[in-house]
């Protein structure tokens, strides 16, 4: 598993060097779900996947950046082509991964249900077998047989 620097923060120069940090949260948030995408795509459940608290800071903190920009607080406007190029690549690289990422959550949790939805099954019909009753309210065959012949 990757390992980076702690989550950055929005930077406050006008150089460029906000559309560096940006570029650079956006890979780590990439590299985050590609990860957690291959687990998944090993038959990991969703429900143990390490990567959900990263990629959950990581949201936020890209979350956070939106959200300045949307205020105007923040341009990322800058001079530079190839830096606003990566700035695009990046951001349409992380779009692919997150649809990916969607796709195989889903996978992940409808196998899980179905897990649960099995686990269910035989517990009701282990209960079923074992009722004295069955569902038309006659005496069960197996209980029966249990009962039959005892005299007191």
């Amino acid at each position: 598993m990757m390992t980076r620097s702690p989550p950055l923060q929005p930077a406050s120069a006008d150089d460029g060097s906000r559309l560096e940090d940006l570029v650079e949260l956006i890979e780590r948030l990439i590299d985050v779900v590609a990860e957690e995408n291959i687990a998944l795509a090993m038959g990991l459940p969703a429900s143990q996947s390490q990567h959900t608290a990263i990629k959950l800071e990581l949201s936020e903190l890209f979350e956070a950046w939106v959200k300045e920009v949307g205020r105007k607080n923040m341009l990322l406007g800058t001079s530079d082509r190839q830096l606003q190029g990566r700035v695009l690549t990046r951001l349409e690289q992380l779009s692919v991964a997150m649809d990916e990422n969607v796709t195989r959550l889903r996978a992940a949790i409808e196998a899980s249900q179905r897990r649960i939805d099995a686990v269910m099954a035989a517990i009701r019909e282990q209960i079923s077998d074992s009722a004295p009753y069955g569902a038309n309210g006659r005496i069960n065959a197996q209980s029966a047989s249990y009962a039959r012949n005892v005299r007191i």
